[in-house]
């Protein structure tokens, strides 16, 4: 086995014997929230921000994916995630490296900059990926925070990350959109067992590994109560990476995709894993922490320089 982080662990997980919750002591909002939409993530750990994309750019945005999920030559590539059961594409990962316009769009003050002002500094992709849940096949996720895995198994030294996902279709109450718990990223829950070699290809299919007990969620959901995130296409969702959150299975007619981005703090770069026995790869976990806005500029000065 690898040697993991030797960086103190605040937040240990993986482990053996059940253990306390940790309540945490990091800062949820690192910087100046100036967008009226994110005045309440502080407390609730999200925030709904309603008509991110316009029509038109979810009719752009639903095509370009569409054509990746369809893509014969990423087929095989272990980028793609397909549903255990159905067997229809799950995820794709990387996607602003698959696609110019998402990679265009991440970059956007409208985007980054929500990121930006949660944490307090420069940011860059942690992770991206499109998660598709088909109609009548697509399969939910369990109960999970993301930072703890990404603690775990990235390395990553604290909750200074957040996710936005970007509506593609409809959310509705009942086609496997995001149930969340307000208040519980400000909770740690370690989790057990010991994380396996290899356990990604596993776990992006169906989480087992980095999950809460039914008596943890139990617990949190009796002390923060569940919300749902719905709305039409074209609406996004920031929150917490510590944000205990999940979702149903999709039974309905009716499809539901997303864009979804993970922003991390330049000033939270990942160390060694701190629970498992090694790295997880560059296209679930970056590790180029150039910030964003950077990455962007000399993207544009590349194709001016192109320009006949």
């Amino acid at each position: 086995m690898a040697p993991v982080s030797d960086q103190l662990d605040r937040y240990p997980t993986r482990l053996s014997e059940p253990a306390p919750h940790i309540e945490r002591t990091d800062p949820t909002v690192w910087g100046q929230v100036t967008s009226p939409e994110l005045i309440g993530f502080d407390a609730n750990g999200f925030a709904t921000i309603p008509d991110l994309l316009t029509p038109d750019e979810v009719a752009a945005f639903g095509a370009e994916v569409g054509h990746l999920a369809a893509d014969p030559v990423l087929y095989g590539d272990e980028r793609v995630i397909v549903e255990p059961v159905a067997g229809q594409v799950r995820s794709v990962f990387q996607v602003h490296q698959l696609s110019k316009p998402i990679a265009e769009l991440v970059a956007e003050s409208r985007i980054a900059g929500l990121a930006e002002q949660i944490l307090g500094s420069p940011v860059y992709l942690h992770q991206t990926r499109v998660n598709y849940m088909p109609g009548f096949g697509g399969s939910g996720f369990g109960w999970h925070s993301d930072f703890e895995t990404w603690h775990a198994e990235d390395g990553m030294p604290t909750p200074r990350a957040v996710s936005l996902s970007i509506a593609l279709t409809d959310n509705y109450p009942f086609n496997g959109s995001l149930m969340l718990m307000p208040g519980s990223h400000r909770t740690f829950v370690p989790c057990l067992g010991e994380t396996p070699s290899g356990h990604y290809r596993e776990s992006l299919r169906e989480q087992r590994i980095g999950v809460p007990t039914t008596d943890d969620v139990t617990f949190l959901a009796a002390r923060y109560g569940i919300t749902q995130f719905t709305g039409r296409a074209g609406s996004a969702l920031l929150f917490d990476s510590n944000m205990m959150h999940g979702s149903s299975n999709n039974i309905t007619p009716f499809p539901r995709s997303n864009i979804f981005l993970v922003f991390n703090s330049v000033e939270n770069a990942l160390v060694e894993p701190f629970a498992a026995p090694q790295r997880r790869p560059h296209h679930i976990a970056a590790r180029d922490f150039t910030p964003l806005r950077e990455v962007s500029a000399e993207a544009g000065a590349v194709l001016a320089d192109q320009a006949p």
